[in-house]
């Protein structure tokens, strides 16, 4: 696997990584206007976010004045409080459509491995800490033990990863105390291309969840380790360590799945 490590002294054409035609066609979907006077244009604050996203070290004020990233001023630096005003006016959905746009671009241009015709992809779920201030708290929540809550208030994350380029194909955030990993799981099945073949660890063991995978688009399939004690019957046997099952579900399981068979269809391996 090829690795590029950028510096901060080697990134200084902001260019490099995404065109100006897609900063301003994400802006202007976004309803975002920018007023070209200022030094910091809604523009360069698209630059200046995926610099302090690639460079975790560096504060913004300085990443802004090292990628010269500002409109032409007698000043050589921009004022630290005008870059929080300059990103709190950019807001959130320019940045979330660059991502869904740059991710897309890239998995489609990227030569992938395919496995019996499948694309590789694989689903995990973190989570992230946020600053500790009451508005984070309200609205992210903590985790908690016996004892005590986490000293930050968290947020969870799901992505979806193509496991042979580790190119993310999708995203979901939301609150760690209101939201599972399942909940948010669900939300990339849409993005899941067809002809793929998922793995999943056992976190992500809801029926509803799977049945509802492999039956949205065409041939999205998943893989997941059996949950211990479930319950299913071999429907056919298809060689050594490869049968066909059907799954028994818990009355909780057919109420997700809003079905009352009873079972639903899958597949073991030993």
């Amino acid at each position: 696997m090829v690795c590029h490590k950028f510096t901060p002294h080697e990134f200084a054409a902001p260019a490099d990584l995404f065109s100006p035609e897609l900063i301003d066609e994400c802006l202007a979907d976004t309803g975002v206007v920018t007023l070209r006077k200022r030094r910091l244009s809604m523009e360069m604050m698209v630059w200046a976010v995926t610099g302090m996203a690639l460079f975790r070290s560096h504060s913004m004020s300085q990443l802004v004045s090292h990628m010269n990233i500002l409109l032409p001023g007698n000043r050589p630096f921009v004022a630290p409080g005008a870059v929080v005003q300059a990103r709190q006016r950019l807001g959130e959905d320019v940045i979330r459509l660059m991502f869904e746009k740059t991710r897309q671009l890239w998995f489609e241009k990227t030569p992938l491995s395919r496995w019996n015709g499948l694309t590789l992809m694989a689903v995990d779920g973190t989570r992230w800490r946020t600053p500790d201030t009451p508005e984070n708290d309200a609205a992210f929540g903590r985790t908690a033990n016996a004892n005590k809550p986490s000293d930050w208030p968290q947020l969870r994350m799901v992505c979806q990863m193509e496991v042979t380029s580790h190119l993310l194909s999708a995203v979901a955030f939301d609150s760690v105390s209101e939201t599972g990993e399942t909940d948010l799981a669900a939300k990339l099945i849409d993005q899941t291309p067809d002809h793929s073949l998922t793995l999943m660890d056992k976190g992500f063991y809801a029926l509803g969840l799977l049945h509802r995978w492999q039956s949205t688009g065409t041939e999205k399939h998943w893989m997941i380790p059996l949950r211990k004690g479930a319950r299913y019957e071999v429907s056919r046997h298809q060689g050594s360590g490869d049968e066909l099952v059907k799954l028994h579900l818990s009355p909780s399981g057919e109420k997700e799945m809003g079905r009352g068979t009873g079972y639903t269809d899958g597949k073991a391996g030993k």
